[in-house]
């Protein structure tokens, strides 16, 4: 594989590390909500996904009703829940670090509100080597695990899809990647990850941060 001229980071589980905070507290609200559910079952199932996505699913799918206001509700509270305890995933801005030494391009493509990543990348202080491109799931009209948001990222910043790769920890991400045409590096270094989901999905597996330079051919 020739050297890609884009490399796309998911946010959450790829650069940051937000999905245990986010889904304990989507487990209870779920719950509260009328949808009986646990961490695990969230961490498995809903990791990756838009909120809007989320509430979609459930209410399509069962009596539960989250409310209209379950988006803005959730998203009002994320300042609060990341104040305290995201950390950047271990030896991320070592690889981040190879690409832009290497003169590749690169941006971040995540279905969080770019509200949101000001929080999480700010507390891990990687914002500012994100600001440049950052992309969410709003800008488009599907959410992953449809291509939109990766083809629209690659459009924006002026790349065929061929010349991409996508660096991943959801099924839904993976999937989306794919299907974008995108050669997908799919991390299962989190405990909680669906390694053989990932796997059928078509990702690059990887557990170690410090294996991804290795693996992508960058020189």
């Amino acid at each position: 594989m020739s050297i890609p001229k884009l490399v796309i980071f998911d946010c959450d589980g790829i650069l940051v590390d937000t999905e245990n905070l986010a889904n304990r507290r989507l487990a209870e609200w779920l719950t509260a909500a009328g949808y009986p559910t646990t961490f695990e079952y969230c961490r498995k199932h809903f990791s990756g996904r838009s909120m809007i996505s989320v509430q979609k699913e459930i209410e399509a799918s069962t009596e539960a009703r989250l409310g209209a206001d379950f988006v803005d509700r959730w998203n009002a509270g994320l300042p609060d829940l990341f104040s305290h305890g995201v950390e950047a995933i271990p030896y991320i801005s070592d690889f981040i670090e190879v690409v832009r030494t290497a003169g590749i391009a690169y941006c971040v493509a995540t279905s969080a509100r770019i509200s949101k990543m000001h929080i999480t990348l700010g507390q891990t202080g990687l914002l500012p080597l994100f600001e440049h491109a950052m992309f969410s799931a709003t800008m488009v009209s599907r959410g992953k695990p449809f291509p939109d948001l990766f083809l629209h990222a690659a459009k924006t910043m002026g790349f065929a899809p061929a010349d991409c790769i996508v660096i991943e920890d959801s099924v839904a991400g993976t999937k989306a990647g794919v299907a974008a045409g995108m050669r997908v590096y799919s991390y299962h270094g989190d405990p909680y990850s669906d390694r053989d989901g990932l796997a059928d999905a078509g990702g690059v597996l990887f557990d170690d941060m410090r294996a991804l330079a290795g693996l992508v051919p960058i020189h």
